[in-house]
C-alpha cells in the first residue's frame, strides 16, 4: 500500500464524509480540536494513542477496527500463512463447545501435551503468529477430545492456553468476533474445572481481550476479576494493569496510577522477578513495561525515556520485550528531536517479534508519518526498509 493511502486519517475522512459530519462537529464529538482532526485526515499527524483512535471511532459510530483497516494485507510469507490459517482457527472455535468431542485421529497424550508446551513456551511468547495459527485448529480438536479421557484436567488447562492464544492472535490480526468467542470458550473451560483460580483467570482474560470500543466496561471487568475470591496474585496484578490501561485511555490519570500502584504492590509478592504461571509473566519487570505503555497513553510522549530510565525489560518473553520497545519508540517519536531514537526502538522491537510489529496499528501510523514528513532524501534506509516490511510503499 502506498504511504499516502496507508494512514488512518484517510479512512476517518471517508467515514466522516459518509456520516455527513463536518470536521468541526466530528472533532467536538471525539474530544479533540478541529485543526488536529484536519491534520490527522491529511496524514500530517499520525494517530498515536488509543484514546484518540477510540474517541474518533465513537464520534463516527464505528468500531476502532473500521478505522485501522485491519486485517492488513500480508506483507510477507509468514503473514500470508497466518491469515490463511485463521479460517481453520475460526472453525475450531465455533464448531465445538467445551464438552463436545470432535472426531480426531488417535494421538498419544504425550504428543498433544508436547504441542501445548510448544505453544506456551515458544510460539505464543515469541509472537509467532503463523505457527500458532497453523497449530491451533488441530490442537484444540485433540484437547477437546482428550477432555473425555483420564487426562481431563490437563486437557482443560491446555484448552485455556489454546483459547487464550487464539483470542490474542485474532485480536492482533484484526479478525472481528473471534476474541470474544475465545473468551466464551475459556469461561466454559473454567466452569468445567470448577475452581476459583481458573474462574478468575477466565474473567481476567475477558477483560484483557475486550475490544477497545468500551474501555469503561473493560475497567469494570478487570476490577471484578481482581476481586474474585481465590484469584492468584498474578491474575490480580494483571487485572489491575488492564484496569490501569483502560483508565489511561479514558484520560483518568489518577485512577490509572492507582491501579498501577496496586499492581506494583502485588508484584512485590512474587518471589521471582517474573512469574511463570500460565505464561502471564507478571512481576516487577512486567509492571515496568506497563508503566511505559500507560505513560504513552497519558500523553507523556518523549518523557517515557525518563520513566524507563535504567530499566531493562529482561526475563520476560520476546513479545513482552517487543511491546516495551514499541511503546518506548512511539513515545519518543512524539517529538521530532527524538525521532532517531524512536525509530531505533521500533527496529529493536521488530528484531524481537517481527510479526507482532508488522501488525501493530501504531507502528504503521508512526512509520507512515515519518516517511510522509521526510524530505525526498531524508528518509533513512532503516525507515524505508521498515516501511516496506510493514506493507507501506515509500513515495518518491
Amino acid at each position: 500500500m502506498d504511504v499516502s493511502e496507508s494512514h488512518i486519517g484517510r479512512r476517518i475522512r471517508e467515514v466522516r464524509t459518509w456520516r455527513g459530519l463536518s470536521q468541526t462537529t466530528a472533532a467536538e464529538l471525539a474530544g479533540i480540536t478541529g485543526p488536529y482532526l484536519s491534520m490527522i485526515e491529511r496524514g500530517v499527524r499520525p494517530v498515536t494513542k488509543r484514546a484518540v483512535l477510540e474517541g474518533i471511532a465513537q464520534a463516527l459510530r464505528v468500531s476502532p477496527a473500521e478505522l485501522t483497516g485491519k486485517p492488513y494485507a500480508p506483507s510477507d510469507a509468514s503473514s500470508a500463512v497466518a491469515h490463511a490459517a485463521m479460517a481453520a482457527v475460526s472453525d475450531a472455535l465455533s464448531g465445538w463447545s467445551v464438552g463436545e468431542f470432535p472426531e480426531v485421529p488417535d494421538r498419544p497424550w504425550q504428543a498433544v501435551q508436547a504441542d501445548v508446551d510448544r505453544l506456551n513456551l515458544t510460539l505464543h511468547p515469541n509472537a509467532d503468529y503463523s505457527a500458532q495459527a497453523e497449530l491451533l485448529p488441530d490442537l484444540i480438536a485433540h484437547l477437546l477430545s482428550a477432555v473425555g479421557t483420564e487426562h481431563r484436567t490437563d486437557a482443560l488447562v491446555g484448552l485455556l492456553s489454546a483459547y487464550r492464544a487464539a483470542g490474542s492472535l485474532a485480536r492482533d490480526l484484526g479478525v472481528a468476533g473471534l476474541p470474544m468467542l475465545a473468551v466464551e470458550r475459556m469461561r466454559q473451560v473454567a466452569e468445567q474445572l470448577d475452581d476459583p483460580v481458573w474462574l478468575a483467570y477466565a474473567a481476567y482474560r475477558r477483560a484483557q481481550l475486550l475490544t477497545g470500543g468500551n474501555r469503561t466496561r473493560q475497567r469494570q471487568l478487570a476490577v471484578a476479576a481482581a476481586d474474585v475470591p481465590g484469584a492468584r496474585v498474578e491474575v490480580k496484578g494483571m487485572a489491575h494493569l488492564a484496569a490501569a490501561l483502560a483508565c489511561a485511555v479514558e484520560s483518568q490519570a489518577d485512577e490509572a496510577l492507582t491501579h498501577m500502584a496496586e499492581a506494583a504492590a502485588l508484584a512485590e509478592l512474587i518471589e521471582s522477578d517474573v512469574s511463570s504461571w500460565m505464561q502471564m509473566s507478571f512481576g516487577r519487570t512486567n509492571v515496568g513495561i506497563w508503566r511505559v505503555a500507560i505513560g504513552v497513553e497519558l500523553g507523556e510522549g518523549a518523557k517515557v525515556a525518563e520513566i524507563a530510565s535504567g530499566f531493562t525489560p529482561g526475563g520476560v518473553s520476546r513479545s513482552r520485550q517487543a511491546a516495551f520497545w514499541i511503546d518506548y519508540g512511539r513515545g519518543l517519536l512524539a517529538e521530532r528531536k527524538f525521532q532517531e531514537q524512536g525509530l531505533a526502538g521500533l527496529l529493536r522491537a521488530e528484531k524481537l517479534a517481527p510479526q507482532m510489529v508488522r501488525n501493530n496499528v501504531f507502528v504503521r501510523e508512526a512509520v507512515g508519518s515519518l516517511l510522509s514528513n521526510a524530505r525526498r532524501n531524508a528518509g533513512s534506509r532503516e525507515l524505508r526498509g521498515l516501511a516496506w516490511r510493514v506493507g507501506i510503499s515509500p513515495n518518491g
